[in-house]
């Protein structure tokens, strides 16, 4: 048997493994990543699908462990190529349809819904899905039988024992599972380096309910628009207290329908209003919940704070809460939109100390107890950066597992497993795809750097027309620019460029050479001539045509 990363492993997102056993490969997860701010023009990251491609015809199924977009988000990329049944519990299985339709991405393959406790074959393999409790609601962790023994992947989770929505981790029966002698245990590795327990929801209950009894004016509460237990509980609250609820930006208003229609959010009656009713009401009366916390540019509450959104205005006596831990990476985007909400006159509820947000992932407690519970003979760390996967690997180690069964493992890594042992045996390629809608090509670093140097310092275009009869200049070159310097500066700039570019061209004829010779003399001349005047280097596009 090999298992194959092809993502979500020194990194957080892009989530994809791969089960390879006999003549049959399962998919678990085909998830996206966000791209960093240096990936200009980049709209997400999804997993090398190049092998899967290759070995198509061995490819027995996807199984899908929760809906969150890390998980979830690349499927559209990967059903458009191959046609591969998908296995998922029912709310999972709505969002992924819900994404195929928004993307308008029609696919032969079946979206399969299946029940906690089922067990789906796939080839000479088993898949059993078993609850855990995360984040979003019917998350589930799966029990794989391969002919060589039981695997253990536990998907995201953590130890609440009293969750809002749906049900617990089921202790039980990985209890069961350990029993007997486990293969292999894939385990979630996102909060290793947290000690202790991580926090129930029913904390954050307690919370909103302090903030929303003690709001003089309208209550604006941002959240993940997959925290379906804070939707419900924020729901919850404004009902007690008489409030009306109105849901603003496309993910979450998209949310609170598949929730409600599958029945894992149930709205108080007369709580969910419409924008026109809620404009009518005072500010006293209203709840808003919306999109925003990471700062992203396009979301509501971000368009609020910069006075763009089509409904709400923020106003002096509205109090925004955040009620999300800000991504790595995203701290600045997040700040910055704080500030925004403060100068309109907003009080904004933030940070740990506010209490109105917990993260959906075990800590180091948690990830024991799975340890002591299933009590695997190998051991593989996944969902998480690499120090996450040190720490849990460590962990493993202190709970019983044999120092030399524990493999921290880089995408693309192929780790073989048999009767004699485990070892890393080979790589397969698992870089970096870029999606731009859906066209996608491999992640390209000539191409960044082009469009790094396009944002910095701008572009400059030099056309040049030659005689087809001569091959001399007619008329002078024509130089235009974008990004590089300003109206006002650029005329002498120009005049300048001009000159530099005529004496490259009589120069590059004089020796004898071709039209190519002319674009790469011109180039070469503003390049000089730019960064003497500027000590700037826009991208430069020579443009020759003949008349």
């Amino acid at each position: 048997m090999r298992l194959i990363p092809r993502g979500g492993l020194g990194q957080i997102g892009k989530n994809m493994m791969l089960l390879e056993c006999g003549d049959d490969i399962v998919v678990i997860d085909s998830g996206l990543m966000f791209p960093s701010e240096e990936m200009l023009g980049v709209d997400i990251i999804i997993p090398d699908m190049s092998y899967l491609l290759k070995n198509r015809d061995r490819v027995r199924g996807l199984v899908i462990t929760h809906g969150h977009e890390d998980h979830i988000g690349a499927v559209p990329h990967l059903l458009q190529s191959l046609n591969v049944p998908v296995y998922a519990t029912k709310l999972s299985a709505r969002l992924i349809s819900m994404g195929l339709k928004q993307k308008g991405v029609k696919v032969k393959a079946q979206i399969n819904e299946v029940p906690p406790g089922d067990v789906v074959k796939l080839g000479c393999m088993s898949v059993e899905f078993f609850p855990v409790c995360h984040s979003i609601p019917d998350a589930a962790g799966l029990v794989i039988q391969t002919p060589l023994g039981t695997i253990v992947h536990t998907g995201d989770f953590k130890l609440d024992h009293n969750p809002i929505i749906g049900e617990p981790t089921d202790l039980h029966r990985l209890a069961l599972i350990g029993t007997q002698q486990v293969l292999l245990l894939l385990s979630d590795s996102t909060y290793a380096e947290l000690p202790g327990y991580t926090p129930s929801e029913q904390t954050v209950t307690e919370s909103l309910d302090r903030i929303i009894v003690g709001a003089q004016g309208r209550v604006i509460i941002a959240t993940f628009s997959s925290l379906v237990a804070r939707i419900q509980q924020a729901m919850d609250i404004a009902a007690k207290y008489k409030r009306h609820v109105f849901v603003t930006g496309r993910s979450m208003e998209g949310m609170v329908k598949v929730a409600s229609e599958t029945g894992y959010l149930k709205i108080p009656a007369s709580t969910l209003s419409k924008y026109e009713q809620v404009h009518n009401l005072p500010p006293d009366r209203v709840v808003i919940l919306t999109t925003g916390t990471q700062g992203e540019p396009t979301s509501a509450l971000v368009r609020m704070g910069n006075g763009e959104h089509s409904q709400v205005r923020i106003m002096p006596g509205d109090t925004v809460v955040m009620s999300a831990t800000p991504i790595p990476g995203n701290e600045a985007l997040v700040s910055k939109t704080i500030n925004k909400l403060f100068r309109l006159g907003a009080d904004v509820v933030y940070g740990h100390q506010s209490r109105v947000h917990v993260h959906g992932h075990g800590s180091e407690e948690e990830l024991k107890t799975i340890l002591n519970l299933v009590r695997p003979k190998y051991f593989v760390p996944v969902h998480g950066e690499y120090r996450h996967l040190a720490k849990h690997a460590k962990l493993a180690e202190d709970m019983g597992v044999a120092g030399e069964n524990v493999f921290i493992l880089d995408n693309g890594d192929v780790l073989e497993i048999g009767v004699n042992g485990a070892k890393v045996v080979g790589k397969v390629p698992a870089g970096d795809i870029m999606a731009n809608g859906l066209i996608t090509a491999e992640l390209d670093g000539g191409m960044l750097r082009d469009r790094r140097l396009l944002s910095r310092d701008g572009v400059v275009v030099v056309a040049i027309v030659l005689s087809r009869e001569t091959g001399k200049p007619v008329g002078e070159p024509q130089i235009t620019g974008r990004g590089f310097v300003g109206a006002g500066d650029c005329n002498e700039l120009w005049s300048g460029g001009q000159r530099a570019v005529a004496s490259a061209i009589a120069y590059s004829q004089g020796a004898g050479k071709g039209r190519s010779a002319v674009e790469a003399s011109a180039r070469e001349a503003l390049a000089r001539y730019f960064y003497e005047k500027t000590h700037r280097r826009p991208v430069i596009l020579p443009i020759v045509t003949e008349v």
